[in-house]
């Protein structure tokens, strides 16, 4: 396609000139499901390096500014950088409807019309290419896994369930992540599976090839793995379970295993931290206790007693070492294939900084994670079976137990402090995201500030 031929990133394509392509990208943004700041005006849109990925085809990455509410320490909120791949078409297929971005009217893309690249097979073709010939292009840099072998014509698909990121499958057999908000550093969702690769855990499906960017940072833009075309993610089994009324103990029991097999390869694979600072923890998780009840005023007649299982933490024995952890621990990011369970996205949770998701944490925190996710699952059908939630946490944590060599239910303060501060994280975002969902941590939150677990 000449037009895009002759771009660079100091025509921004309309960006910074304040073209239609901007105008078409501010409005198309905001309504994307992996776009965090929805809740924030988006006043301001800056290219930081665009990259003819091949004819028809640019890949962006933008900086949002926006406006909102001040943290708690009283500074702005900060703008974030978002990866995207252009199409750019004068006549768009039928086909790719959904995919349209808008029809740029002036600038050098005038008469084209600009899609979502990723949700054509023809581009998402084109960029599988790319990552099974690995080198540089401008800023990016696609690498690979010398030992791995990825075959020319997968048939791609675009996966319809991602939330923070976009995932396309080739033919059943690799699956490729494509981070959408981009923090400088190594993505833990790289890093963590080839270190336990490294160390021969077979849990965690090992990165074949990927792609990052040197300017205008360093920083994890994709990363394909194997797929597991007959997996059914926790959460899927679980909600069957209960739809039949069926015991889920021994599947709980498997994970817990499965999850503290993790563990050790990961203490195994990164240094391990000193062991926690229980008061410095409980200091964090009773200011993040406060900044929620601020926003979500069903939390405040319950401050009080929550409080308390903070203050018992920092008096507690301090547990297992910090270590490296998955940090976003639930039952939809765990598959089952056969008779083993997989860990899947070691991403962590994409709103906290990139730094704080590669630190060490104790392991307790993954495990309050999915001690949460079988309550989640629980409340998914009426009438509620507390009785159902109680036994698969208890299954979880003698099969955790068995494999790790320490027992969480031992560390029962640790665990009912960690498990609270994941109910008040739940509740914040459920109250802005989910609101139909709330009575589902808040639940917790009684049953945590009353009878204390």
């Amino acid at each position: 396609m000449p037009k895009t031929a002759s771009l660079s990133p100091g025509s921004a394509v309309g960006v910074r000139s304040g073209g239609t392509l901007r105008a078409l990208l501010r409005e198309w943004l905001p309504r994307q499901r992996w776009f965090a700041g929805k809740d924030r005006p988006l006043n301001d849109l800056r290219l930081l390096s665009m990259t003819e990925l091949y004819p028809g085809c640019l890949h962006l990455l933008v900086h949002t500014g926006q406006s909102g509410v001040p943290s708690p320490g009283g500074t702005p909120p900060p703008g974030d950088c978002y990866q995207l791949l252009l199409g750019l078409q004068e006549h768009l297929s039928p086909r790719l409807g959904r995919a349209l971005i808008g029809r740029v009217e002036e600038g050098p893309l005038a008469g084209l019309a600009v899609h979502d690249a990723l949700q054509d097979p023809r581009s998402a073709h084109l960029l599988l290419e790319r990552m099974r010939h690995p080198g540089p292009l401008g800023p990016l840099c696609f690498e690979s896994d010398p030992s791995a072998r990825v075959p020319a014509g997968l048939a791609p698909r675009l996966l319809e369930a991602e939330q923070s990121n976009t995932s396309v499958v080739y033919g059943d057999a690799f699956i490729l992540k494509v981070f959408r908000r981009i923090q400088p550093g190594v993505n833990p969702d790289l890093e963590v599976p080839v270190a336990l690769a490294g160390q021969g855990c077979g849990r965690v499906p090992a990165p074949v090839a990927w792609f990052r960017t040197t300017h205008p940072q360093d920083a994890t833009l994709g990363v394909l793995q194997p797929f597991l075309p007959d997996a059914s993610d926790g959460w899927a089994l679980a909600l069957e379970a209960l739809a039949h009324g069926d015991d889920f103990m021994p599947e709980a029991h498997a994970l817990g295993g499965a999850t503290a097999e993790v563990h050790l390869a990961l203490a195994a694979a990164f240094p391990v931290g000193p062991r926690g600072d229980n008061a410095r923890t409980a200091k964090a998780m009773t200011d993040r206790l406060e900044a929620a009840a601020h926003h979500v005023a069903g939390l405040r007649p319950y401050v009080s007693g929550l409080t308390t299982a903070f203050g018992a933490l920092a008096t507690c024995d301090s547990g297992p070492p910090a270590q490296r952890i998955h940090g976003d621990l639930h039952l939809g990011q765990v598959l089952r294939a056969g008779r083993e369970w997989f860990v899947i996205d070691f991403e962590g949770e994409p709103s906290r900084p990139l730094a704080e998701r590669r630190s060490t944490h104790s392991p307790v925190r993954d495990i309050a994670g999915m001690l949460r996710s079988f309550d989640y699952a629980a409340r998914q059908r009426r009438p509620w079976r507390p009785e159902w939630a109680r036994r698969c946490r208890e299954a979880f944590c003698a099969g955790y137990a068995a494999r790790a060599g320490w027992d969480p239910r031992k560390k029962h303060a640790l665990l009912r402090a960690y498990e609270t501060d994941r109910a008040v994280y739940e509740v914040l975002y459920e109250a802005r995201h989910r609101p139909n969902w709330l009575p589902v941590p808040m639940a917790a939150i009684e049953r945590l500030a009353v009878r204390g677990g």
